[in-house]
């Protein structure tokens, strides 16, 4: 039976970019953390296409059981929701598309990015698209009609169920990370304390927007270092966190070479930290370094939105030149620093005015910061957070 009933959504920016995967490839994968809008974005973008969850367990059985048989009652075009739960169905796909070669005639969604990844690099490379779906963009948010303070932005974070309404932000991520905890860790890693595993969550949290040193961690959570190294694997493997590597190319100076931690949800991170109101963010030791990790993924988001590589990098040297956020593009490096701050100055763009005379290859240096925007060609402009989306979509 073919669903024809479509959900409502906001409107996602990468769906451009998915309807064009789909035209390109016989097989669309879209990726992402769970709850990010993944099952709501492909049935709105593929209304005519059948649609199976493979989380339901009666589903999933039926497709181990006779993975044959279920495609053919499942013919294409389909929506395969979770694919990751019947790994064996690709290379049915795969002999299917094979012998069809058409355009757009599955698409595939799942939440768990290293068994996803193993399974279509063994069955479906060269026969797949694949889009990565991040929580909404404030730039999203914003073409909804729904805008929010700075402080509100970081504690709510931008899960697309808090836009429905009827639901608190704290209840929201406090069943979250008991569900990733109890179920995805589980799936992901032989995860035998529980209790370890979440206090080094809570630490990463306290850690966003600096530089990671896991052996630090090690003696605070009680655990080897390497144990960190694969439960960290697993936080990035499952969209809880990412890491932004450090740019060093070119650069003669010692550099740091090792990434800053973000968490994917930065409502997620305030909340791991204890925060419940706004006006407890903005009082809060790490208002800058939450800030921070918001910008950082609305740059990302909108990467990923527009079928670019992310190309996203942070500067670092041994004589304390930073610079909060990079964008390589070809040669270009464009420099942002990130403040939270809603008054511009010249103390905030020292990092980004020393890395453009440090090298040749910076490109209109900014700051993203709360103030309004102030574009300037004499000295690094002040961007407004909520409008970085627009600005980084501007560079290729």
């Amino acid at each position: 039976m073919r669903s024809t009933k479509k959900p409502k959504m906001i409107r996602r920016d990468i769906g451009r970019h998915v309807l064009a995967l789909a035209k390109g490839y016989p097989v669309v994968t879209v990726t992402g953390p769970r709850q990010s809008g993944k099952t709501t974005l492909v049935r709105m973008l593929f209304p005519a296409f059948d649609y199976v969850n493979l989380e339901i367990p009666d589903v999933r059985a039926e497709a181990l059981r006779d993975p044959r048989g279920f495609l053919l009652r499942h013919a294409a075009p389909v929506i395969l929701d979770e694919i990751q739960h019947a790994p064996m169905l690709l290379s049915y796909i795969q002999a299917d598309v094979d012998e069809a070669q058409r355009k757009g005639m599955y698409v595939l969604t799942g939440s768990h990015q290293p068994e996803l990844q193993a399974a279509i690099t063994q069955s479906l490379a060269g026969r797949t698209g694949l889009a990565e779906l991040l929580p909404l963009s404030i730039a999203e948010w914003k073409s909804a009609g729904m805008s929010k303070p700075r402080d509100q932005w970081i504690l709510e974070g931008f899960m697309p169920r808090l836009a429905e309404g009827g639901i608190e932000a704290t209840q929201l991520y406090r069943d979250y990370f008991r569900t990733y905890v109890e179920r995805d860790a589980r799936q992901l890693i032989n995860l035998r304390d529980l209790h370890a595993f979440e206090t080094f969550v809570r630490l990463l949290a306290g850690r966003v927007g600096q530089v990671l040193n896991l052996s630090a961690l090690a003696g605070d959570v009680g655990v080897s270092s390497v144990t960190l190294r694969q439960w960290l694997t697993a936080l990035e493997a499952s969209y809880v966190v990412t890491l932004l590597k450090p740019y060093y190319r070119n650069f003669g100076k010692r550099l740091v070479k090792s990434p800053k931690v973000y968490f994917i949800e930065t409502g997620l991170a305030a909340y791991l930290l204890g925060l419940r109101t706004v006006e407890q963010v903005g009082r809060d030791p790490l208002l800058g370094n939450l800030f921070e990790n918001m910008v950082v993924m609305e740059a990302l988001k909108t990467r990923l939105n527009a079928g670019k590589d992310p190309d996203l990098h942070f500067f670092r040297d041994s004589q304390g030149l930073e610079v909060d956020l990079l964008l390589a593009s070809g040669r270009d490096l464009f420099p942002f620093e990130i403040k939270a701050a809603f008054t511009p100055g010249d103390n905030l763009f020292r990092g980004v005015r020393r890395f453009a005379e440090l090298s040749k290859e910076a490109k209109r240096p900014a700051v993203i910061y709360a103030g309004r925007t102030i574009l300037s060609e004499t000295v690094p402009s002040f961007i407004n957070f909520e409008t970085v989306g627009k600005r980084l979509a501007e560079i290729e």
